[in-house]
């Protein structure tokens, strides 16, 4: 037997030890902590690249972009969010930034209140806003910052990378940016990404809502493809052929894993929203990269 699945590194934590104990080979679609191996064990591969990576694209790009001053907020509640906040504050301070505020709020929370009457009392305003959050409250948030007045551009990671967030904020929405696994956009995509999203059109009548239906896809092929080299599903062998992966061409990037290595090199894609509209802000591959 094998698995897949889990795009929340919390999830990972709390059932991975199961698969790890009963030596079933497990890869998570979006699960971004790159300490998930090493918290598990040998038989966990991440299919996405980590919340190191996509952190450090988010500091050098916001730096060279924005300026040298920001104010960083994160929700404490989650794995996810408190690692990729304090990868982007490592990187960030490394390049020579300075964090004008550190603040955080609770998961869940509807009410930003507080946090936004500290970034209005700074003296000068940050160049921009650095916000570690979840997919189910980031909509909110940039909602309320824009009507309170705070304009400067917001800078986060994957988290945004849902379509609550435009339909939360605004259509106005503008001056938004995040790091993700792939632009689900058929008119400047890849050519494996129009493919993707013409065949998920034809299966589910609509375009896939973000980056995780991709790698989703690619989950599934990366697994098959070592159950294939494998000979079969037997558990070590399943493993030792994820570990001997090299360029595996998916969606959202090409895939190598090694055997002290299960989260794969990936490019990481910088989203630009203006307008209420996803565009593509680059393609990045991080200067550096904070350690685990």
């Amino acid at each position: 037997p094998v698995f897949l699945g889990y795009t929340d590194s919390d999830s990972v934590i709390a059932s991975g030890r199961v698969f790890q104990d009963a030596k079933i080979p497990f890869i998570t679609v979006g699960a971004t902590s790159p300490k998930l191996p090493s918290q598990i064990g040998d038989m966990l591969f991440l299919a996405c690249f980590g919340d190191n990576v996509q952190a450090a694209v988010g500091a050098e790009y916001a730096y060279k972009t924005f300026g040298k001053n920001a104010a960083f907020l994160w929700d404490k509640g989650v794995e996810y969010t408190t690692l990729l906040g304090q990868y982007f504050k490592t990187r960030f301070t490394e390049l020579g930034g300075t964090i004008a505020l550190e603040d955080s709020y609770e998961d869940k929370a509807t009410d930003f209140s507080a946090q936004i009457t500290k970034i209005k009392a700074l003296s000068p305003q940050p160049d921009f806003y650095y916000v570690a959050a979840m997919p189910d409250n980031i909509g909110t948030l940039v909602k309320q910052f824009r009507d309170a007045g705070l304009n400067g551009p917001i800078v986060g990671g994957d988290g945004y990378d849902t379509p609550d967030l435009v339909k939360t904020a605004g259509a106005s929405t503008s001056k938004v940016f995040f790091t993700t696994h792939a632009l689900m956009d058929a008119s400047i995509g890849t050519d494996g990404i129009k493919k993707f999203i013409a065949a998920y059109k034809t299966e589910f009548g609509n375009d896939p809502e973000n980056a995780f239906a991709a790698l989703g896809y690619d989950t599934v092929y990366l697994m098959a493809d070592a159950i294939k080299r494998a000979g079969g599903t037997d558990s070590t062998a399943v493993k030792n052929a994820l570990e001997a992966t090299k360029d595996f061409k998916g969606i959202t990037g090409s895939i190598s894993f090694s055997p002290g290595v299960h989260v794969p090199q990936k490019g990481v894609t910088v989203i630009d929203i203006e307008g209420g509209k996803l565009t593509l802000g680059g393609e990045v591959v991080p200067e550096k990269v904070p350690a685990p």
